[in-house]
């Protein structure tokens, strides 16, 4: 974030009040100011990204070795290796959904991959800027068979648990308005202790981001047949989000997506990638943007600060769009989730890539 002397001299003079007779241990939010998130994370080897105090199955938790994983990891893996040219150059700060945005300013994080919907109040009251849409998907309701609900109408007099410090609270209490009905909403900090509670019957509804209700019901057996009713509240795009005023940062992380896109829009694969390259190679002037695009020929790094083979190295260690939907989420996952509007545009979806040129 950009600020002026002047400003800075305050802001250090407030500072000095409050440390006043303190150890002053780490400054991580001092240290970026001024300066681009992408400069920081070279000059420490590391890129810092959003986790979760718990597990939000499917899209980040920890697996049976204490290794991160799920779908908005990976794209944590693929940024670390854009920049740094390793997946594994990653620290994972595990985050609830209300100290995300507070730990993106403060500096504690770079990025968040938390499947962080982009609405106008975050982008215009927080401080804060969003990518290139990675993930499209709604706010629904959650049932169980026995209680013969169809839609959210019939939910009035009823109590629905969903998280804590996100967007679905402010979407349930116009839902309330609009549709005339009311339903007491208890909230819960961690997503085991939502789960728990509408398990045991505490609650008789989960309201929720559509794809982790459905990725819940598919890891839960007891959810098996739970009904996620039909109404989305509202469809949000989920992006990463990134300090304001850091145009860099945002366009590496914003094209570092849409490389994972276009790779699976034109065929590219980690499997096949080092044939493809290998063949643009051998004659590079029969395709100058695939060239360019794979870090034959140079031109695609020096414009954001990368390597030329930056997008090469994300598609090779980490895999196009494709590859990470099918790996955690669909059919090479426990969850076997449905792309659905996650689909390539070409295919029906909403997912697309900006043009590479």
């Amino acid at each position: 974030m950009r600020i002026s002397k002047s400003h800075f001299q305050v802001a250090a003079g407030v500072a000095a009040v409050v440390l006043a007779g303190m150890a002053l241990t780490s400054a991580p939010a001092m240290a970026q100011q001024g300066k681009s998130a992408l400069d920081a994370i070279k000059e420490r080897g590391n890129l810092r990204c959003s986790a979760h105090n718990g597990s939000f199955a499917g899209f980040f938790e920890v697996d049976d070795k204490g290794n991160w994983k799920g779908f908005d990891i990976q794209f944590c893996k693929a940024l670390a290796t854009a920049i740094l040219g390793s997946p594994e150059k990653v620290t994972y700060v595990p985050l609830s959904w209300a100290q995300r945005f507070p730990s993106l300013i403060s500096g504690d994080v770079d990025v968040v991959f938390k499947a962080t919907g982009w609405t106008l109040s975050r982008d215009t009251k927080q401080k804060i800027d969003f990518s290139l849409p990675y993930f499209m998907g709604g706010f629904q309701f959650m049932v169980p068979p026995s209680s013969g609900i169809k839609s959210g109408k019939e939910l009035n007099g009823a109590t629905v648990c969903t998280a804590a410090g996100t967007s679905i609270e402010p979407v349930l209490a116009d839902f309330m308005a609009t549709e005339k009905v009311k339903f007491k909403v208890v909230t819960y900090e961690k997503s085991e202790e939502e789960r728990s509670a509408y398990e045991s019957g505490r609650c008789d509804a989960m309201a929720g981001w559509g794809p982790s209700l459905a990725v819940a019901r598919a890891q839960q057996k007891g959810l098996a047949t739970h009904t996620i009713l039909p109404i989305t509240l509202t469809l949000e795009p989920i992006g990463a989000a990134l300090r304001q005023d850091d145009k860099r940062f945002r366009d590496v992380v914003g094209w570092t997506i849409a490389a994972m896109i276009h790779a699976e829009e034109i065929g590219i694969s980690s499997a096949n990638v080092d044939t493809v390259r290998s063949q643009v190679a051998a004659n590079p002037t029969a395709n100058p943007g695939l060239a360019k695009f794979l870090g034959v020929q140079k031109g695609l790094g020096a414009e954001l600060g990368l390597s030329d083979t930056w997008a090469y190295d994300v598609i090779k260690k980490v895999g196009n769009y494709g590859e990470i939907y099918d790996r955690e989420l669909g059919a090479g996952s426990p969850y076997r989730l449905d792309r659905g509007l996650n689909r390539l545009w070409k295919n029906g979806g909403l997912i697309y890539s900006p043009v590479f040129d």
